[in-house]
């Protein structure tokens, strides 16, 4: 009988003998594999690598076999690249997981890559409302600052794998995506109108996570201890990480704290400043405005994904109800009610 995870393990196996043979030994075995639920894009597991020289608990992060990609993927960081920026942040100081190494070829596993596991919370649920993060929760607009700060200052030479993204070309990129559904919303139709107008043609480029939000990073007791899911990093205006960080949506109910659902801009500011970031409010509030916009226009991405049998899912289809709380979101923006800062 066919098992899928059996060969898997084979296979897993056989490129952890090449890439740590050296640190495990020759003939390293795959334990306790277990495939995590987080992430909606990419396969994920959690397995521990055991060798005659010791143990490793690893992750293996790998892309979706090109049937079960979704539409947006296109958009991503291959894996070796994702590793790359990956390492390049973590050398720099940011929070990040080691990576191990890069899956090849001959590996016969996809595209993908192993690094270190890392124990700690994800959910935004939990660090927003358990008791075992109440004291964490004030300090995690300046632990965000700083190590964004950190992320921002790694030279752009150092991760050439990344491309230009500044914010013409996004806003042209979903402008062309929302008006391909042939579903006008006033509101979006407003939005755009107003950040063509306050679009930041000068702003400089760097090293940009491009997804930074709640979910995307994992938090201890004690602070911050990995930035996560890197595949849409690319070299933009960094001001996008800050304003991303404070769409609406990634608040998940708590809307009176705008970053994150934990706290205040000027904390996150400060921060960022003090870690040597350079920051412009106005370009920050460029970015929360079309992140919220980007995000409602995703959403009907999801849907069109769903109903036009390309990814069958409910989750997709669910998300795609989400759009009405983006259009009032945008609203709030346009009329100043957004709680700043």
């Amino acid at each position: 009988m066919n098992d899928p995870q059996a060969a898997l393990r084979r296979a897993l196996e056989a490129a952890l003998g090449r890439a740590l043979g050296a640190s495990l030994g020759p003939a390293p075995q795959v334990t306790e594999m277990t495939r995590l639920t987080a992430g909606a894009a990419n396969e994920t597991w959690l397995f521990t690598a055991e060798g005659d020289a010791g143990a490793q608990a690893c992750v293996l992060r790998r892309a979706p076999f090109a049937a079960d990609a979704a539409p947006e993927d296109s958009q991503n960081l291959g894996k070796a690249g994702e590793a790359r920026v990956q390492a390049a942040a973590r050398a720099a100081g940011v929070p990040a997981a080691e990576v191990l190494f890069v899956l090849e070829e001959r590996d016969d596993l996809g595209e993908g890559y192993v690094m270190a596991a890392l124990d700690g919370e994800t959910l935004p649920r939990k660090i927003l409302r358990d008791d075992a993060y109440a004291e964490l929760r004030p300090q995690l607009p300046a632990l965000c600052g700083a190590a964004l700060a950190q992320l921002h200052r790694v030279a752009p030479a150092q991760v050439p794998d990344l491309q230009p993204s500044p914010a013409a070309q996004q806003v042209e990129r979903y402008e062309t995506l929302y008006r391909s559904f042939e579903q006008p919303i006033p509101v979006f139709e407003v939005a755009f109108r107003v950040l063509a107008d306050r679009c930041p043609g000068n702003a400089p480029l760097g090293v940009v996570h491009g997804d930074f939000r709640i979910g995307n990073f994992m938090v201890g007791p004690e602070g911050l201890r990995a930035i996560l899911d890197w595949e849409l990093a690319h070299l933009g205006d960094p001001m996008e990480d800050l304003g991303w960080l404070c769409v609406p949506s990634w608040r998940f109910g708590v809307m009176d704290q705008p970053v994150g659902g934990f706290g205040r801009r000027q904390a996150l500011w400060s921060a960022y400043e003090a870690a040597g970031g350079v920051l412009s409010e106005e370009r920050a509030a460029f970015w929360e405005l079309f992140g919220a916009l980007k995000w409602g226009i995703m959403c009907m991405m999801m849907t069109r994904a769903h109903l036009s049998g390309a990814t069958v899912s409910v989750e997709r289809a669910a998300i795609g109800r989400r759009v009405s709380e983006t259009v009032l979101d945008v609203l709030n923006y346009l009329e100043n009610k957004e709680p700043w800062p």
